[in-house]
């Protein structure tokens, strides 16, 4: 069994994001950036597939600037096969990506793709829904526990009322929850090893896939800045701030 993992290059989760003076986007210049956590995990499970057997080959597969190929050795280091970077700097929306790694899909022919259930960028969690509807495949987002068994995938998956259970019929999409598994720590001969990984580039022109933006930002600005709280010395004067300057009641 084949299995495919997307990863993203994000900004990395211990860095204050800042807003670019004009209000076009986030500052990225000179800002460290890693693979995203929920895409590391999905790494990681398709790793442990492989270990158990399950797998036979695990493809990291990214799509954006020339930098994400960073992104996949170290996807790499953690377990992955090779990696095919989808280059371009244009600016990559949830439906062009769904659209690439459609186009991916089609030439690597996986039996199951396993990728984060969203990125701490954008937050849009759409990636994985919308490739499971392009590729017409069963699909079980927010996983925090995968069993394969032949052709099928048992996923245990996170709902507002606790636990889901389903078995889906491979091929399938798998996106991954916090609780799936914890990544293991990349160490130095495992990061050599990716070095000598093939990793393929391609075009989105190479795939057959118009990746222009059909969503327009029009500004990106920072959350207002909380006030300090005051101690008040009754009730009677909180009612009266909380009706006449919070204007609450």
């Amino acid at each position: 069994m084949k299995v495919l993992v997307p990863v993203k290059r994000v900004v990395d989760f211990n860095v204050k994001v800042r807003v670019k003076s004009d209000g076009s986007g986030v500052d990225t210049a000179n800002v460290k950036m890693s693979m995203n956590p929920f895409d590391e995990i999905a790494v990681e499970e398709a790793t442990r597939l492989k270990e158990a057997g399950k797998a036979t080959e695990v493809v990291a597969v990214s799509c954006g600037v020339t930098q994400s190929q960073e992104t996949l050795r170290t996807a790499m280091a953690i377990g992955a096969d090779r990696g095919i970077l989808v280059e371009t700097d244009a600016e990559l929306q949830p439906l062009a990506v769904a659209k690439l790694l459609k186009a991916v899909v089609d030439k690597e022919q996986p039996q199951l793709i396993v990728l984060g259930k969203q990125a701490i960028d954008d937050d849009c969690n759409q990636t994985g829904q919308m490739l499971a509807a392009l590729l017409g495949w069963a699909q079980a987002t927010f996983a925090s526990k995968v069993v394969i068994d032949g052709d099928k995938a048992q996923v245990t998956r996170e709902v507002d009322g606790g636990l889901e259970n389903l078995s889906l019929t491979l091929p399938a999409i798998v996106t991954t929850d916090l609780r799936l598994n914890e990544p293991r720590y990349v160490t130095l001969p495992n990061i050599m090893k990716a070095k000598k990984k093939p990793l393929e580039t391609v075009k989105p022109a190479d795939l057959g896939v118009d990746v222009t933006p059909r969503v327009k930002t029009l500004k990106v600005a920072e959350p207002p800045k909380r006030s300090a709280g005051i101690v008040v010395p009754d009730v009677a004067t909180l009612v009266s701030k909380l009706k006449n300057e919070a204007k609450v009641i």
